[in-house]
This record gives C-alpha cells, structure tokens and sequence, in this order.
C-alpha cells in the first residue's frame, strides 16, 4: 500500500498566529513536521491557504499545494490537496501542521491498521494512567474512545466513557483502562473522498467531534494503541517550552538518514528568520499543551 502524508497548515490561529512558521531548534515547525514523516510515509505535501506558508515549504525544498482559504476542516483541505496532486495513494495520513515531535511509532501503527481490509479510517488511542489523575480523566477538552474486541472505535466522547457503575470515581483509573484520543487520522482515499462529502451528524454537533459523523454514517475506525503523548504547540509559551526540551531531546528527534526535501533531490535552501501558523479545527480532538 501507498501512503501519503497531508499536512494541513493554515496562518490564521486566534492563540499563536503564524505558527507554523515559527522557529523551533533552528527550522519551521512546518519544517520539523514534514521531516518527521519523510521516510516514514511513501510521501508528503503540505496544504496550505497562506503563499507565505507555501513560500516557507518551497524555501525548504518540500512539496507545497495552495488550497480554499473556506475550508472547515483539516479533512476537506486534504481532499483537495490530494485531488491536486494528481498522483495514486491508497491512504492519506492527516498530519496536523504544529506537531513538530510527531514520531515514527506513532506512523507506523497507524500504517498497521491498514493490515485489516475491513478499517475505512484509522487513529490512535494512549491509555490513561493513575499517574494522570482524575482531573485529566475528566477533561472534556481531552476526547475518550471506547473500543470494541477488534481494536475498532465504537464511539468518542469529551465525557468519561465508560462510567464505571457502583465505582468510587477516585477509583476509575486502577479499576479500568481508560484511552484518550490522539487526533491522528488515516483514510483510504475513496473513503476521504466520502466522508467530505457528509453533512454533519446529530452526534458530531452534539459532542463537537467530527469523528462521530463518520461512526453515524457506518465507516469503520480502526485504532492503534500508542504509548507516546502526543504534543501540541497551540501558544507562544509552548513553543518556548518546546525549545528548552527540544536543547535535551534532539538527537531522538533529528529526521531519520536518507530522508527529507534534500533525500528526494531537492535542494534544501537556508531558513529565512522567524515566524507563521496552522489552526486545527475545532471539532478535532485538541492536543495536550507541551509539557517537557
């Protein structure tokens, strides 16, 4: 199987604008977001709305598509960018555009889901801990999954699912294993294709979750189960928390040997200073703020 990673960044962010532009380490976020995936996936291209974004990408000697600035979402952004590609892949791998730490576990069970013929849609799960505490449990703002024998979602909810009846809830996380959503998504091209074209579900407005809309309308969500956290830079004050841990962290972080904008046969060109954007939509489940 084919699979290609799609970026989405926009400039545009109420919180941090500009953001994937920002300097991290030396480079773009965009940057450290696409070399992260080169080598991983088949290929990558960043989705855009802003030519200063797609000016920063090109700069860099990665691939670019220009794309609606009235998108509502990341996965009708991809659809379109992959319909400009005009190349075949049999997976699109949505990448949200300030996730510079993304890693190569995370991509490859994502990949492995893929194994099942039956899995429309994949995403990944992180079980909760008793080191987490109740109060993260809770969180309406960290979306819980419930999943099925098959490692399939049944169902996404900001509230605690499942509630454990006649439970003290001090005791919910020794007594079960609770999965917090990591807003990663895969879609078989046909499949991405599809669900941009649903209007949204009783249950998606309901929870503000898109994932729903595809559950409501039958597609089958397969999920794997990663260890790692994944970490979203959505403030100014993240970003400089990122760069003292990434002083500490980078040699686990650097792009694989043999991959990136320069392994393609693209010139990598020197990095313009300073600053830029993406903006996840709403209805994604939000990422937990960097925490070194």
């Amino acid at each position: 199987m084919k699979f290609l990673a799609i970026i989405p960044a926009r400039y545009a962010s109420t919180r941090f604008p500009a953001k994937p532009l920002a300097m991290l380490g030396g480079k773009r976020v965009i940057q450290r977001v696409y070399e992260q995936v080169c080598g991983v996936l088949d290929d990558a291209v960043v989705a855009t709305d802003d030519e200063r974004i797609c000016e920063a990408v090109r700069a860099f000697g990665g691939k670019v598509e220009m794309t609606s600035t009235a998108h509502r979402s990341g996965t009708d952004r991809c659809w379109e960018a992959y319909t400009k590609l005009g190349a075949a892949f049999d997976v699109v791998v949505n990448v949200q555009g300030d996730e510079p730490f993304i890693r190569r576990e995370q991509l490859e069970t994502v990949k492995r889901c893929f194994d099942d013929p039956a899995t429309d849609i994949a995403t990944l799960v992180k079980p909760f801990t008793e080191a987490d505490g109740l109060a993260a449990l809770e969180n309406p703002n960290s979306p819980k999954v419930v999943l099925d024998n098959g490692s399939r979602a049944i169902y996404f909810s900001r509230s605690v699912i499942p509630y454990l009846r006649g439970v003290p809830r001090e005791e919910w996380l020794r007594r079960h294993t609770f999965y917090k959503h990591i807003g990663l998504y895969a879609f078989r091209t046909e499949v991405l294709r599809a669900v941009t074209a649903l209007p949204q579900s009783p249950l998606e407005l309901a929870e503000s979750l898109e994932q729903l809309r595809w559950i409501e309308n039958g597609y089958r969500i397969g999920v794997g189960i990663s260890e790692i956290e994944t970490i979203g830079i959505d403030t100014p004050e993240d970003l400089a928390r990122a760069e003292a841990w990434l002083r500490e962290h980078s040699e686990g972080l650097e792009p694989a040997a043999g991959t990136g904008p320069a392994a393609a046969g693209k010139p990598s060109a020197a990095e313009p200073a300073s600053s830029a954007s993406s903006g996840s939509p709403a209805d994604f489940s939000e990422r937990t703020p960097f925490r070194p």
